[in-house]
This record gives C-alpha cells, sequence and structure tokens, in this order.
C-alpha cells in the first residue's frame, strides 16, 4: 500500500467578508493590525507585509519555515511573519483554505494567546464555498516522525476523518501528563479547541527573556506554571518584566488568577499548534495523528514530511485514492437504468463515487470478454477503443446524471482527442476511470477528460466531446 492523494472531497472555502484584528505581537512586542481577506480558489493561505517596500507575501508553506523556537515563523530572505500558529490553526479548524491575510507589522498578534479571538472574526465574517474542490490526503500506511533530542514522536494512523490526539508530558509536578483529542466533522473547534491558551514555566521565563523573546507576553496571554522555585532577585526582575502578581508564588502551582478554561487546557493548547503548523504541508489530510510531546520543531517536520509525500505522489502521477472495496454509489442494476447499452457493449460494472464535476467507475476486465476472442487471442490485450468506450459510458453517467428523465435521451460521441495508452490492459486487471467535466455542459455539449488506472498506474487517456439527444419516439 502507499499514501494516496485524492481531490474528490469537499468544495473549497474563503470568507465572506474581510476583517481585521489588533494586538502585540508575542515575542516581538510589535504593535500589529492583521487583516484578512478573501482570495480566489487554490491561492492557499498567504500574508502579506504591508509595513515593507513592495508588500512582500509568503505562502503559509512548510518551505518557508525559518524558525521553530517558542512559535512558528515564516520567512524568505529578510522578511519574516513570526508566530503564524494560532491564525493559521483557526483558519483550519474553520474550515477556510483560500485567505490573503495582511499585517502591518512583522509578528501576528498574540491577543489571549489562544486562537478564540481569530475564530470568533471567522465565524462572524462567515464562510462560503468556492468551485474548486480541496486536495486531501489520505494517510493509508502509518507515517513517522521522532526527534531524538527531545523523544516528541508524531504518527499518522488510517482513518476515515482527520483526527488529532495529543499527548503532553513534562514530568512536572505542576503540569501532569495530559491527553486531548479531536475529530474534524464531530467536535466543534471553537468549543473545544480555540479557547485555549499557550503556556509555560516560570523558570523559563528567565532564558525567553535573554533571548528577547515574548517581549509582548505576560499573564493575560498565557498560562504561567511554578514548577520549582527560583532566586528571589531573578523572580523579582521577572516580576516587573512579565506583570507577574505579588503574592507568594508556590511550587508545583499556577501563578495565573484566571483559572484553566479546560482541566487539560495545555494538552489542548499542544492540539491547537499541530492543527496550525500541520496545515503548513499544503494539503487537509485524512487520517488520525498521534503527536506525543509535540513542539513546533517537531510540527513542523512532520508536515515537511507529509508535503514531501504530496509531492512524490503527485510527480509519480499515482492514482487518487479510492476504496475500492466499499459499497459502491451505482451497481449493474442501477447502471443499467441510466445507460442504454447492452451485452457485449455495456463496459461498466459500479459507479464508486460523483459529485457535479467528477465520476469514477469501474471495469473488471475478464477472459469471458468476447473481443479477446479475435483480439490477439494467443496474447489477450484489450483493444484501446474499447477503452475509450469505457471510459466514455462513465463519462455518459455523470452526465446522464444531470438529467431529470436520463431515459429520454443518449449520449452520443461527436469528438475524441488527445487519447494516449500508456500500457497494455489484460483479463484479470481492474480499470478505474477519473472522468471529470472541462468545462460546464451547454446546450447539450460536454466536454470531458478522463483517465483509466490500473494498480494505481494510468493506462489511458483522453478527453471526449459528446452531445446529449432527446430519443426520438415517433417511431415507437
Amino acid at each position: 500500500m502507499s499514501n494516496y492523494f485524492i481531490e474528490m472531497s469537499d468544495k473549497q472555502r474563503t470568507l465572506k467578508q474581510h476583517f481585521s484584528l489588533s494586538g502585540q505581537g508575542l515575542h516581538t512586542g510589535a504593535s500589529v493590525t492583521i487583516r484578512f481577506t478573501p482570495a480566489a480558489v487554490n491561492t492557499g493561505i498567504v500574508f502579506k507585509r504591508t509595513d515593507l517596500e513592495e508588500q512582500p507575501e509568503i505562502k503559509a508553506r512548510v518551505e518557508f519555515v525559518t524558525d521553530t523556537m517558542r512559535g512558528t515563523t515564516l520567512g524568505i530572505g529578510d522578511v519574516k511573519v513570526h508566530t503564524v500558529e494560532h491564525a493559521l490553526s483557526a483558519l483550519t479548524g474553520c474550515g477556510v483554505d483560500n485567505v490573503l491575510i495582511e499585517l502591518d507589522g512583522p509578528e501576528v498578534p498574540i491577543l489571549d494567546g489562544s486562537a478564540m479571538p481569530f475564530t470568533a472574526a471567522i465565524l462572524e465574517a462567515g464562510t462560503e464555498e468556492q468551485a474548486a474542490n480541496r486536495d486531501v490526503f489520505v494517510i493509508t500506511e502509518p507515517i513517522r516522525y521522532k526527534d531524538p533530542e527531545t523523544g516528541s514522536e508524531l504518527v499518522a494512523l488510517p482513518s476515515d476523518s482527520y483526527e488529532i490526539t495529543t499527548i503532553v508530558d513534562f514530568r512536572s509536578v505542576a503540569l501532569p501528563t495530559q491527553y486531548a483529542s479531536f475529530t474534524f466533522g464531530k467536535d466543534d473547534y471553537a468549543s473545544e479547541i480555540a479557547r485555549c491558551r499557550t503556556f509555560t514555566f516560570l523558570h523559563e521565563l528567565e532564558m525567553l527573556m535573554k533571548h528577547n523573546l515574548i517581549q509582548g507576553g505576560d499573564l493575560s496571554n498565557a498560562i504561567v506554571f511554578a514548577e520549582r522555585m527560583i532566586d528571589s532577585e531573578i523572580l523579582k526582575a521577572l516580576r516587573e518584566r512579565f506583570n507577574l502578581p505579588e503574592h507568594d508564588i508556590a511550587a508545583g502551582r499556577m501563578i495565573n488568577t484566571e483559572p484553566l478554561r479546560y482541566e487539560n487546557e495545555p494538552a489542548r493548547h499542544k492540539l491547537l499548534d499541530v492543527i496550525g503548523d500541520l496545515s503548513l504541508a499544503g494539503v487537509h489530510i485524512q487520517g488520525h495523528i498521534l503527536a506525543t510531546k509535540p513542539g513546533h520543531k517537531v510540527n513542523t517536520a512532520f508536515a515537511r514530511l507529509i508535503a514531501e509525500e504530496v509531492k512524490k505522489r503527485r510527480s509519480a502521477n499515482q492514482m487518487p485514492y479510492i476504496d475500492l472495496n466499499k459499497k459502491p454509489l451505482y451497481d449493474i442494476y442501477d447502471i443499467l437504468k441510466i445507460l442504454p447499452h447492452r451485452f457485449p457493449f455495456l463496459l461498466v460494472d459500479k459507479i464508486l463515487e460523483m459529485n457535479e464535476q467528477r465520476v469514477v467507475g469501474v471495469k473488471n476486465v475478464t477472459m469471458n470478454e468476447p473481443f479477446f476472442t479475435g483480439h490477439f487471442p494467443g496474447n489477450p490485450v484489450m483493444p484501446g477503443v474499447m477503452m475509450i468506450e469505457s471510459i466514455a459510458q462513465v463519462g455518459g453517467i455523470l452526465v446522464m446524471n444531470t438529467l431529470d428523465n436520463p431515459s429520454d435521451y443518449t449520449p452520443y460521441f461527436i469528438k475524441v482527442d488527445n487519447v494516449k495508452f500508456k500500457r497494455k490492459v489484460s483479463p484479470g486487471d481492474t480499470l478505474v476511470f477519473f472522468v471529470e467535466l472541462v468545462t460546464p455542459i451547454r446546450r447539450g455539449i460536454c466536454h470531458m477528460r478522463g483517465v483509466g488506472y490500473v494498480d494505481g498506474k494510468p493506462v489511458m487517456e483522453g478527453e471526449m466531446m459528446a452531445q446529449i439527444v432527446k430519443n426520438d419516439t415517433t417511431n415507437n
């Protein structure tokens, strides 16, 4: 088995209208206004630095990750956008594929330390469906990445949905081992994940301060745990720098006066980060992600691994993923009600999937096919014209499905173009045809393109044009 790529899924989505948010960057402390604007299909998520000359843009893709210390930074040359993970998580959690994000500073504002301000603004602005299908990378065998230095590990396993499980284990008396899980399409991102804030330990603040990080951080946008007591002079400096409370700080306790929003809020926030970081792979994922001690470094490394797999499958011209064992959308009895063809010229056995733009059909090739009697009987090979007819019949089902009374019409070939045969098809092969409309059907004329696969490899392809003609019933 291999990891396949599927395009037949939900439609892409963008925002219905723009919105803006303002705040400080967590690490740079810079005051930033960020504006989210609807974008065209296949744009993806793009950041635009409007404060710089020529207003450079950076795509939210893993190849542009330049730093993962306490946040995910994207960059091209000297142009940087820091701490992108919460905004990306919110967009993914709300199902937004295409958006232009303009900001007049170097860092996405931290706001309250969660993804909720972004999520609430997205929900208020609304989203709308676009014409193109989403790309979904389907996990069919385990993919694994482990950081030998930290022991952090991410594993992707096959699943019918996109689900994430995170395990947080800092071996801490202040923050015991925690678990969190989330399934897209089943759980509600806004109520279960978006509200969870970033967190750190009191003793880490000194190191972060020395590295000029979290200049915009305080207890209003982060949870701070006191794992152990620290030097009083250092504590005094931290109190002044991060607006820490004057009351006694006890080891093994949380410092914030606001209680945790969930008992396992830290684990849920790590899950929030995983969602944002993995979106940098550039595709939606169908699989179960198990993240043990996740962090931005390991998250983005895993996103890079997925992006490489996607690129590999695309370049190999691999068949889009389809479960050949699932119950068909149309079986042979359904097909007989749609197509006028009969033995020996009915060349479609079942339809697996279909939407307004594309259809997937199957033809099982057996030695009993009548054309094998005379077509190279000593070395049976399916004639190319029969493959063309097979793919045309699959496309015909897509076209006939658009009609209210398909039995009153017949689709006729008027053109075949750009046909290529890549390898022979023999008895025992299962032909899987993917056929899609090239242009919308107009005045009964349909233009389609199809590819036939055997064992996941293309065997033929071509374009077809047909005309839908109403049957003449005067002679009946």
